[in-house]
């Protein structure tokens, strides 16, 4: 009989706070195990740049709290891809300990992802090999904008089995969401252990469907994973997965002082990266003399080139203090992983999109937004420039009544594209996502600009 421990981390997303107790249940995981062999594994989403000091390394923090782990791999997820330029996320990994088992994003050339690796293979102590084989969730919308060549699952699964397809044990390290693990243990038996991640899906117990053992650990390290494989001459003869709840874990005297520490390194390091100086205080309050929102709709509009620009005010979460102002007040007040979008429509359906932003108003000004990169409270309030309505719901673009064969440009944000309210943004518009600055970046450089030091 051979025993294997497997620890799992996922969609982690820089919740530093966590990490403490994490950490320590690994090592003492690892220690301590029953097991006659112990593994380690991430699923990606391990970095968000809502945390400073995510923001303030482009992830190397992250990559310095893994290392002393000894992860034995790790996937990416949609939030590395998304939250970082082409250039970023090549280098990444470079002073990674761990490889990134991926197959699924490429080069424009054609080459697997520099930093990738399609599949590794582990031979344990009494000589069973395990196949470990990745892939993350296929955006082939959005991944192209960056330089990447997104690959579906249906065409890299296949390959990737092939690679392993002689080992005794094979693992898939999914961020691919609940529903995709699903239907790939249904097709395809031979997998032993899907690890999965994305949806931020939690299995207490793990799921058994067709044979192969599904398990996933929530989100933010909320939860850890720990999976056992027992096998009879290197085949898996039993199976499980279960979760311990992080908040269950002991607290320790110096944890609060070390996560306060993180926050504070990385607000540190933005505060010394000056933007501009304004000459009077910027105001949150969408409505106020001196507003944020209005030099907002100034700088989407003036960097997408469009006709006119709608944001939302439930964005700007803070105030912008008059004088100096630096990469940490931009980070404080629009911490989100959202860009701006240009869209192009007919007047048409400029009209019938401004007809669902009213419909929505009301339920939106108050409504608590999660996801689709939004990092605040509240969508908040649309505030408009260069778009009014009559009361008889006829629509005027910069004063001219709006002409519904023309083609009109907007200034709108890829938030807008993913969330329900807006149908006609996904159905008619021609969206041009404008990778890879976030909102902020395109807010700093117009603030730099108007106001230099």
């Amino acid at each position: 009989m051979e025993k294997i421990q497997i620890v799992h981390t996922n969609d982690l997303h820089s919740h530093f706070e966590n990490f403490p107790r994490v950490e320590r249940f690994i090592k003492q995981s690892r220690q301590n195990t029953p097991a006659d062999d112990f593994y380690l594994f991430d699923l990606g989403d391990a970095m968000d740049r809502a945390h400073p000091l995510s923001e303030a390394t482009d992830g190397q923090a992250n990559i310095e709290w893994m290392n002393p782990l000894h992860y034995d791999a790790a996937t990416i997820g949609n939030n590395e891809v998304l939250g970082n330029s082409h250039e970023e996320l090549e280098h990444l990994y470079d002073h990674a300990n761990f490889p990134v088992v991926l197959n699924n994003v490429f080069e424009k050339n054609g080459e697997l992802a520099h930093f990738a690796q399609p599949s590794k293979v582990m031979t344990t102590k009494q000589g069973t090999t395990i196949g470990v084989i990745g892939l993350t969730a296929p955006y082939i919308l959005t991944y192209p904008l960056l330089d990447w060549d997104i690959k579906l699952v249906q065409e890299m699964l296949p390959k990737s089995l092939e690679l392993v397809k002689n080992c005794d044990v094979i693992i898939l390290l999914s961020h691919l969401g609940v529903s995709m693990d699903r239907l790939i243990a249904k097709e395809h038996p031979e997998i032993d252990l899907i690890i999965g991640a994305h949806t931020h899906h939690l299995f207490p117990k793990g799921e058994m469907d067709n044979g192969v053992l599904l398990a996933a650990a929530g989100k933010y390290g909320q939860h850890i994973g720990i999976i056992n494989l027992e096998l009879n001459n290197h085949q898996v003869t039993t199976k499980s997965a279960f979760t311990t709840r992080t908040d269950s874990l002991k607290v320790l005297s110096n944890d609060e002082a070390w996560i306060e520490g993180q926050f504070e390194k990385g607000e540190t390091l933005l505060d010394q990266q000056k933007v501009a100086k304004l000459p009077e205080s910027l105001s949150s309050d969408y409505a106020a003399d001196n507003s944020i929102m209005q030099e907002a709709l100034t700088a989407t509009q003036e960097f997408a080139q469009t006709d006119v620009a709608v944001l939302s005010s439930g964005l700007f979460l803070d105030d912008l203090p008059k004088g100096i102002i630096t990469e940490k007040n931009l980070h404080d007040i629009l911490p989100h992983a959202i860009h701006v979008m240009k869209t192009t429509m007919t007047g048409d359906n400029v009209w019938r999109l401004v007809m669902e932003m009213e419909k929505n108003r009301l339920f939106l000004r108050n409504h608590m937004q999660k996801g689709m990169g939004f990092r605040g409270k509240i969508f908040g309030e649309l505030v408009y420039r260069g778009i009014t309505i009559d009361n008889k719901r006829n629509v005027y673009i910069n004063g001219k009544e709006l002409d519904k064969n023309q083609e009109y440009t907007l200034a709108l944000l890829d938030h807008y594209l993913f969330v329900p309210y807006f149908p006609s943004i996904e159905i008619v518009g021609d969206n041009e996502i404008m990778y890879p600055k976030f909102l902020r970046s395109v807010f700093g450089d117009y603030l730099s600009k108007k106001y230099p030091i």
